[in-house]
């Protein structure tokens, strides 16, 4: 039964389940695309800035694609595009991104990795089964909305510790603070750390940071507990020299049984291969029979979702990552955007010194952001200057992979006058 009121559609009946019912998705990121969208058409788009979407777009206004991958991919046969892929993967995809999540610095023990619908698909496969129903799985305060999303699909609570403490420094005193008070409650723990080159901020842990993490984490790990981390390496293609950025990773070689290191890796950002959907989660463990299950469960949780994924994309992979010379040349270009990114953020982060706003401390990939007690307001105000960005809950992200170097001159300045409008 429907009842009209006033111009609202009022629903009396459901037909969902009781778990179900109450489901809603607000998305920040897409509304405010949306609303640059609108703005785009009344003004030009040559008057707009775009600084809503976590996609790269070049100085002249148009969708980054690395050409290297677009050839790559345009040569592939119509079977490698239509025919079923494995259910874990293909092996030679599997193999490349194993790689390539370590390049250089591969820990010593067993390695594994399951194919997974994007990076998203990875964090929901380490979410669904290697965080208990009911149990609360941490990351920081800043962090991507989706986590939230999948860890109450999956039962899940997300709870967080803030990431930066006053001098804008891994705030290891809190993150230590949550864990003991979660580890008080439950006998074992997923923790989610976006680095390097966080969203939505841009920062990075240092390898400091990464000892006081696992310092913390081997402290309950001896106590009997089970400790899991889940690093997300969506944008770690755009946040150095692809050993320095990976040196951490040596870290987590012969770690107790008990400890598991597990990867989120994603095609979307690295690959410029947004829409095909297509990543693994990449897992590390001292135990044999650890990486025995993760294959067996995350193979199971895919066949109860998508079943199998993207087989051209996968093959795309493999075969750039075969063939050295198209390699190198794919990685050049590639790293030509990554050049192009920098430039845009440092330029950002050097106007906001320049005229005082204070910026969260960026240090590469797609995005950064300025702490905001009204972050909806101060987006809607910039509107005035035809700037769109995302509000988030603590403040507002600025897309540099969307804004050229030529608009983001000056946005700075504007962030500022916004807040200070609003606050």
């Amino acid at each position: 039964m429907r009842v009209l009121k006033g111009d609202f559609l009022r629903m009396t009946t459901s037909m969902a389940a009781k778990h179900a019912a109450s489901k809603r998705l607000k998305d920040a990121i897409f509304g405010a695309s949306a609303a640059c969208a609108e703005a785009a058409k009344k003004y030009g788009a040559d008057k707009v800035t775009n600084a809503t979407m976590g996609v790269m777009i070049d100085d002249e206004g148009k969708l980054a694609s690395i050409p290297t991958m677009e050839r790559v991919f345009r040569s592939l046969s119509i079977e490698d595009y239509t025919r079923y892929a494995p259910i874990p993967g293909l092996p030679d995809y599997l193999e490349a991104v194993i790689d390539l999540t370590f390049a250089e610095q591969k820990p010593e023990g067993y390695l594994g990795a399951i194919a997974t619908a994007g990076g998203t698909g990875a964090i929901h496969h380490a979410v669904a089964n290697y965080a208990e129903r009911g149990d609360k799985v941490l990351t920081s305060d800043w962090f991507w909305g989706t986590y939230n999303v999948i860890c109450n699909e999956c039962g899940c609570q997300l709870t967080n510790y803030q990431l930066f403490d006053e001098k804008q420094n891994f705030n290891i005193a809190d993150y230590t603070t949550k864990v003991d008070e979660i580890m008080k409650q439950q006998d074992s723990l997923l923790v989610i750390i976006n680095t390097p080159a966080h969203n939505p901020t841009g920062f990075s842990l240092t390898e400091e940071d990464w000892d006081n993490v696992l310092a913390l984490t081997k402290k309950y790990a001896s106590q009997g507990k089970k400790m899991s981390i889940l690093v997300d390496i969506a944008y770690i293609d755009y946040a150095g020299e692809k050993n320095e950025t990976r040196k951490f990773m040596n870290k987590f070689g012969n770690l107790p049984d008990n400890i598991f290191i597990m990867f989120a890796f994603s095609m979307s950002k690295g690959y410029t291969a947004y829409g095909q959907r297509t990543g693994a989660l990449v897992a590390v463990s001292s135990s044999e029979e650890v990486i025995t299950e993760f294959k067996e469960i995350n193979k199971y949780t895919s066949r109860a979702t998508w079943s199998n994924i993207n087989r051209g994309a996968m093959t795309l992979l493999a075969r750039i990552q075969q063939d050295k010379s198209t390699l190198a040349q794919f990685e050049k270009e590639r790293d030509a955007f990554y050049q192009m990114i920098q430039s845009r953020g440092s330029l950002f982060m050097q106007e906001a010194k320049d005229c005082g706003l204070k910026a969260l401390p960026y240090k590469g990939g797609f995005f950064l952001s300025v702490p905001a007690n009204d972050p909806q307001t101060v987006c809607t105000r910039l509107h005035d200057d035809l700037i769109f960005a995302v509000p988030l809950k603590m403040g507002v992200r600025i897309a540099a992979c969307s804004v050229s170097a030529a608009k983001m001159a000056g946005v700075a300045a504007k962030v500022l006058k916004a807040l200070n409008a609003v606050e």
